[in-house]
Formats: structure tokens, sequence, C-alpha cells
């Protein structure tokens, strides 16, 4: 599925199952994370991507975590605490 190399990081997710994070071992972005109770699904971190017409996102989530100066951009967009 993904080739070159990689490290990981795994945590405890609200629901109790595990997220792992794979990243960049030289430089530490995030690549891509997977859940062991969504073993099908893999999320791409958005800034993986270097194209500037990238889609703007349909919907935010976890927004009742952000930090108090980060601003949710987009009109139109589902939000969820």
């Amino acid at each position: 599925m993904f080739t070159g190399e990689n490290s990981s990081w795994q945590r405890k997710g609200d629901d109790g199952g595990a997220i792992t994070t794979h990243f960049c071992p030289t430089c530490g972005s995030t690549v891509w994370f997977t859940h062991d109770r969504q073993a099908d699904l893999v999320a791409v971190a958005v800034g993986a991507f270097a194209d500037p017409d990238f889609p703007a996102p349909a919907f935010s989530v976890y927004e009742e975590r952000k930090h108090s100066w980060a601003q949710i951009a987009g009109e139109g967009i589902e939000h969820y605490d």
C-alpha cells in the first residue's frame, strides 16, 4: 500500500481503539493514520499533498478541542464538536 521508510506511534483513541500515526522518520511530518477498528480506512494528512488546488474540507471535527486562536475557515461545511 505505501512504500518508503516511515516511523509510527500508537495511542488509544476516544473509543478505546488503537490509532497509529505514520510519519516521515527524517522530518517528522505526519503522513497517514490508521485505526484498528476501521482496518479498511487510511486517513492521509492533507499537509502531505503539495497541491494548492487541493479541495477544501467538507466537514470539521473535534472543534471543542481546538486551540482558542484557531479559526475554522470555509462556509457551508459541517461542524462537529
